[in-house]
Protein backbone atom coordinates (compact mmCIF):
# COMPACT_ATOMS: atom_id res chain seq x y z
CA UNK A 1 0.00 0.00 0.00
CA UNK A 2 1.06 3.43 -1.13
CA UNK A 3 1.76 5.98 1.54
CA UNK A 4 3.03 10.08 1.47
CA UNK A 5 6.42 8.64 0.37
CA UNK A 6 5.44 7.35 -2.72
CA UNK A 7 3.90 11.05 -3.91
CA UNK A 8 6.27 11.29 -6.73
CA UNK A 9 4.93 7.76 -8.04
CA UNK A 10 1.23 8.61 -7.62
CA UNK A 11 1.87 11.95 -9.32
CA UNK A 12 3.05 9.98 -12.44
CA UNK A 13 0.51 7.95 -12.01
CA UNK A 14 -2.40 10.79 -12.01
CA UNK A 15 -1.04 12.47 -14.62
CA UNK A 16 -1.21 9.52 -16.69
CA UNK A 17 -4.27 8.39 -15.94
CA UNK A 18 -6.33 11.89 -16.61
CA UNK A 19 -4.10 11.80 -20.04
CA UNK A 20 -6.44 8.74 -20.32
CA UNK A 21 -9.36 10.83 -20.07
CA UNK A 22 -8.00 13.52 -22.30
CA UNK A 23 -7.17 15.84 -19.34
CA UNK A 24 -3.67 17.63 -19.47
CA UNK A 25 -1.90 18.01 -16.43
CA UNK A 26 1.99 18.93 -15.73
CA UNK A 27 4.09 17.08 -13.30
CA UNK A 28 4.49 20.09 -10.97
CA UNK A 29 0.84 20.51 -11.18
CA UNK A 30 0.25 17.02 -10.12
CA UNK A 31 2.40 16.98 -7.48
CA UNK A 32 0.31 19.72 -5.98
CA UNK A 33 -2.88 17.82 -6.23
CA UNK A 34 -1.01 14.08 -4.27
CA UNK A 35 0.24 16.88 -1.37
CA UNK A 36 -3.46 18.10 -1.24
CA UNK A 37 -4.86 14.55 -0.97
CA UNK A 38 -2.45 14.13 1.97
CA UNK A 39 -4.38 17.35 3.51
CA UNK A 40 -1.04 19.75 2.45
CA UNK A 41 -1.59 23.09 1.65
CA UNK A 42 1.80 22.27 -1.22
CA UNK A 43 3.81 20.31 -2.42
CA UNK A 44 6.82 21.68 -0.82
CA UNK A 45 5.98 21.00 2.70
CA UNK A 46 4.89 17.35 1.28
CA UNK A 47 8.59 17.16 -0.14
CA UNK A 48 10.02 18.46 3.03
CA UNK A 49 8.03 15.62 5.31
CA UNK A 50 9.42 13.11 2.95
CA UNK A 51 13.33 14.11 3.18
CA UNK A 52 12.40 14.40 7.15
CA UNK A 53 11.50 10.75 7.01
CA UNK A 54 14.42 9.90 5.32
CA UNK A 55 17.20 11.11 6.81
CA UNK A 56 20.11 9.56 8.02
CA UNK A 57 20.72 11.98 10.79
CA UNK A 58 21.19 10.01 13.82
CA UNK A 59 20.16 13.05 15.80
CA UNK A 60 16.33 13.75 16.32
CA UNK A 61 14.32 16.30 18.39
CA UNK A 62 11.04 15.82 20.55
CA UNK A 63 8.87 18.50 21.60
CA UNK A 64 10.48 21.97 22.23
CA UNK A 65 8.97 23.28 26.55
CA UNK A 66 8.88 27.27 26.20
CA UNK A 67 9.94 28.58 29.26
CA UNK A 68 7.20 31.72 30.74
CA UNK A 69 8.33 34.12 33.18
CA UNK A 70 5.23 34.66 35.26
CA UNK A 71 5.28 37.03 38.69
CA UNK A 72 1.96 36.13 40.54
CA UNK A 73 1.22 32.78 40.34
CA UNK A 74 -2.56 33.20 41.42
CA UNK A 75 -3.15 35.44 37.68
CA UNK A 76 -0.80 32.96 35.80
CA UNK A 77 -3.47 30.11 37.12
CA UNK A 78 -6.41 32.49 36.42
CA UNK A 79 -4.82 32.95 32.74
CA UNK A 80 -3.68 29.29 32.06
CA UNK A 81 -5.56 27.01 33.56
CA UNK A 82 -8.95 29.00 34.04
CA UNK A 83 -8.86 30.57 30.30
CA UNK A 84 -6.79 28.61 28.62
CA UNK A 85 -7.82 25.19 29.85
CA UNK A 86 -4.20 23.84 30.56
CA UNK A 87 -3.88 21.76 33.84
CA UNK A 88 -0.63 21.40 36.05
CA UNK A 89 1.15 18.50 35.89
CA UNK A 90 3.83 19.13 38.68
CA UNK A 91 5.28 21.92 40.52
CA UNK A 92 8.38 22.62 42.21
CA UNK A 93 9.92 24.99 45.02
CA UNK A 94 13.21 24.97 46.34
CA UNK A 95 11.51 25.44 50.02
CA UNK A 96 8.74 27.57 51.40
CA UNK A 97 8.44 30.74 50.17
CA UNK A 98 10.68 30.07 47.41
CA UNK A 99 9.96 31.07 43.74
CA UNK A 100 7.17 28.54 41.81
CA UNK A 101 8.94 26.14 38.92
CA UNK A 102 6.12 24.40 37.07
CA UNK A 103 4.71 22.52 34.49
CA UNK A 104 1.18 22.65 32.72
CA UNK A 105 -0.37 21.08 29.47
CA UNK A 106 -2.80 20.69 27.34
CA UNK A 107 -3.63 18.56 23.95
CA UNK A 108 0.16 17.78 23.54
CA UNK A 109 0.92 21.19 24.21
CA UNK A 110 3.47 21.91 27.66
CA UNK A 111 4.69 24.95 28.63
CA UNK A 112 7.24 25.84 32.00
CA UNK A 113 5.87 28.84 33.78
CA UNK A 114 8.89 30.14 35.99
CA UNK A 115 8.95 32.81 38.93
CA UNK A 116 12.85 32.43 39.00
CA UNK A 117 14.30 35.88 37.62
CA UNK A 118 17.69 34.23 35.59
CA UNK A 119 14.79 31.90 33.35
CA UNK A 120 13.24 34.10 30.94
CA UNK A 121 12.33 37.45 30.58
CA UNK A 122 8.88 39.05 30.19
CA UNK A 123 7.61 40.08 26.82
CA UNK A 124 8.22 36.54 24.84
CA UNK A 125 6.32 35.62 21.84
CA UNK A 126 5.61 32.07 20.65
CA UNK A 127 3.48 30.15 17.72
CA UNK A 128 2.07 27.40 18.03
CA UNK A 129 0.46 25.51 15.72
CA UNK A 130 -3.10 23.58 16.38
CA UNK A 131 -5.83 21.96 14.92
CA UNK A 132 -9.76 22.98 15.94
CA UNK A 133 -9.12 26.86 16.23
CA UNK A 134 -12.53 27.79 15.29
CA UNK A 135 -13.71 25.87 18.63
CA UNK A 136 -10.69 26.74 20.30
CA UNK A 137 -11.55 30.76 19.71
CA UNK A 138 -15.14 29.61 20.75
CA UNK A 139 -14.26 27.95 24.14
CA UNK A 140 -12.32 31.19 24.98
CA UNK A 141 -14.53 33.94 24.31
CA UNK A 142 -17.13 31.49 26.16
CA UNK A 143 -15.08 31.79 28.79
CA UNK A 144 -15.59 35.30 29.19
CA UNK A 145 -12.16 35.67 30.61
CA UNK A 146 -12.01 39.68 32.20
CA UNK A 147 -9.03 41.01 30.87
CA UNK A 148 -9.36 39.36 27.40
CA UNK A 149 -11.58 38.51 24.17
CA UNK A 150 -9.38 37.17 21.37
CA UNK A 151 -10.78 37.35 17.83
CA UNK A 152 -10.38 35.27 15.09
CA UNK A 153 -7.98 36.52 12.35
CA UNK A 154 -7.29 35.18 8.39
CA UNK A 155 -3.68 35.83 7.92
CA UNK A 156 -2.84 34.13 4.37
CA UNK A 157 -4.30 31.20 4.13
CA UNK A 158 -3.91 30.21 7.79
CA UNK A 159 -6.43 31.48 11.17
CA UNK A 160 -4.80 32.72 13.98
CA UNK A 161 -5.80 33.28 17.88
CA UNK A 162 -3.61 35.57 19.44
CA UNK A 163 -3.67 35.57 23.27
CA UNK A 164 -1.21 37.96 25.95
CA UNK A 165 -0.83 36.49 29.35
CA UNK A 166 -0.90 38.89 32.72
CA UNK A 167 3.16 39.09 32.12
CA UNK A 168 3.39 40.48 28.80
CA UNK A 169 3.84 36.86 27.06
CA UNK A 170 1.93 36.72 24.00
CA UNK A 171 1.20 33.22 22.23
CA UNK A 172 0.17 32.85 18.62
CA UNK A 173 -2.26 30.03 18.26
CA UNK A 174 -2.32 28.71 13.95
CA UNK A 175 -4.13 26.34 11.83
CA UNK A 176 -3.00 26.90 8.10
CA UNK A 177 -5.56 26.40 5.39
CA UNK A 178 -5.68 24.26 3.07
CA UNK A 179 -6.05 25.73 -0.83
CA UNK A 180 -9.38 23.58 -0.87
CA UNK A 181 -10.92 26.06 2.16
CA UNK A 182 -9.79 23.16 4.67
CA UNK A 183 -7.50 23.39 7.54
CA UNK A 184 -4.32 21.96 8.27
CA UNK A 185 -2.04 22.25 11.62
CA UNK A 186 1.55 22.89 11.36
CA UNK A 187 1.89 23.79 7.77
CA UNK A 188 4.24 26.63 6.90
CA UNK A 189 2.69 30.29 5.34
CA UNK A 190 4.43 33.71 4.94
CA UNK A 191 3.36 36.47 6.79
CA UNK A 192 0.51 38.92 5.20
CA UNK A 193 -2.38 41.16 5.69
CA UNK A 194 -5.15 40.09 8.87
CA UNK A 195 -8.88 39.84 8.28
CA UNK A 196 -10.61 39.54 11.19
CA UNK A 197 -13.22 36.31 10.85
CA UNK A 198 -14.89 36.80 14.35
CA UNK A 199 -14.70 38.54 17.55
CA UNK A 200 -12.10 40.91 17.64
CA UNK A 201 -10.32 41.50 20.40
CA UNK A 202 -11.48 44.24 22.65
CA UNK A 203 -9.02 44.28 25.62
CA UNK A 204 -5.87 43.02 26.75
CA UNK A 205 -4.18 40.88 29.63
CA UNK A 206 -4.01 42.49 32.47
CA UNK A 207 -0.40 43.86 33.97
Amino acid sequence: MRDFRDAKAMAKALKAALATENISINHALALELVARQFGLASWNILSDQIEATGSKDPITFEQAVPMIRIFDVAKAHEFYLGFLGFTVDWEHRFGENFPLYTQVSRGGLRLHLTEHAGDATPGGNMVVYKKGIRAFQKQLIDKNYRYMKPGLEEVDGRLEVTVTDPFNNRIRFMEVRRSDGGLVAGAQSELGSRIPVAAPDQTRSSP
